[in-house]
């Protein structure tokens, strides 16, 4: 399983998925969208426009799944979704 999130270090929406990232033991790449050059176009591309944040992707074998402003629960659900399948 591959993790991508767009965030910035501000937002406590961000702040909160990593954490669960890290508790779940689960590696992530993360991009902030303020530091690195082009990378909110990109999220915007990826998530239909949306400027919100965090916007993770998450791909596996299975497919992928885009999240934007994720609730813990539904992060939590597709992170199960994927590992189940993986």
């Amino acid at each position: 399983m591959d993790i991508l999130v767009y965030s910035t270090d501000w937002c406590s929406d961000c702040v909160r998925s990593k954490a669960l990232l890290k508790r779940e033991k689960l590696p992530f790449n993360e991009i902030d969208i303020e530091e690195v050059d082009g990378a909110e176009e990109a999220m915007k591309t990826l998530n239909g426009g949306s400027r919100k944040i965090p916007t993770i992707l998450i791909q596996s074998e299975q497919g992928r799944d885009i999240l934007i402003e994720p609730t813990d629960p539904e992060l939590l659900a597709v992170l199960q979704r994927h590992k189940t399948l993986s």
